[in-house]
């Protein structure tokens, strides 16, 4: 490259400058990606959000798989077992989801969750749990259930109920009942029989945010490159003493 003066650009390595540029640029290309697999995850959540309810009894919607977001309504009771779900806050305030034990007029039982409920002022304290003891029939959505994605927590050795725990994989529920299903029911709304705060809602930033702050991030990564390569270039001739660090 040259300009009028007939000085010539060449390319000049800077260490600092291509040091600044090695830690920034893979970090600004890694977020982009980040966003664009919240993008994929917050889409697969809204088609599932999406799905329509299926025209089949419990026992034949269990042995066809059950879909995680897909509506059902249950005809049966609820059990004597709950587990409060630990550290579950509403507008601030401590509290817990309530996962009941529910049994169907026909097919397997499945756990149920009822929904927020707040913590009493006193850790030692726990919630009361009333369930209606009548049959009853329950609406909601198949959701999968509240498990850690690398370790389980230990669960109390008290056998009272209702129990405090911070996690439910379905191993720890069906140590106390056999033949539960792959999945559990979240209830539709605090209006269902034995609900309690049961306000769920699809997450409001949807997969078309993600992709803008995917556009972004590749888009600064993009600029740092040119500005980095454009930096590298300097001029030489007469007047430049070709300074080399």
């Amino acid at each position: 490259m040259s300009d009028p003066q007939g000085r010539a650009r060449h390319w000049h390595f800077d260490w600092r400058l291509m040091l600044f540029t090695g830690i920034f640029l893979p970090l600004l290309i890694g977020l982009g990606l980040w966003q664009l697999d919240r993008a994929g995850q917050k889409q697969a959540q809204l088609e599932q959000w999406q799905q329509q309810a299926l025209d089949l009894s419990w026992p034949e919607l269990v042995g066809r798989g059950l879909d995680s977001g897909r509506p059902v309504t249950l005809t049966g009771r609820f059990g004597d077992h709950s587990w409060l779900l630990d550290n579950r806050t509403r507008d601030g305030m401590p509290g817990y989801e309530v996962l009941t034990l529910f049994f169907p007029l026909q097919g397997p039982p499945v756990v149920v969750n009822r929904g927020w409920i707040q913590a009493p002022r006193h850790r030692d304290e726990l919630p009361r749990v009333p369930s209606p003891e009548r049959v009853l029939e329950v609406s909601g959505r198949i959701s999968e259930y509240p498990e850690p994605p690398v370790l389980n927590d230990q669960i109390p050795p008290e056998t009272s109920w209702p129990r405090r725990v911070q996690s439910l994989p379905r191993a720890v529920a069906a140590d106390e009942i056999t033949d539960l299903p792959e999945a559990i029911i979240r209830l539709a709304d605090s209006d269902q029989p034995g609900a309690f705060r049961a306000d769920w809602a699809p997450d409001r930033m949807g997969p078309q945010t993600h992709y803008g702050y995917a556009t972004q991030w590749f888009a600064l990564a993009l600029a740092l490159g040119i500005l980095t390569v454009a930096a590298s270039y300097r001029k030489t001739g007469a007047n430049n003493d070709n300074d080399n660090g």
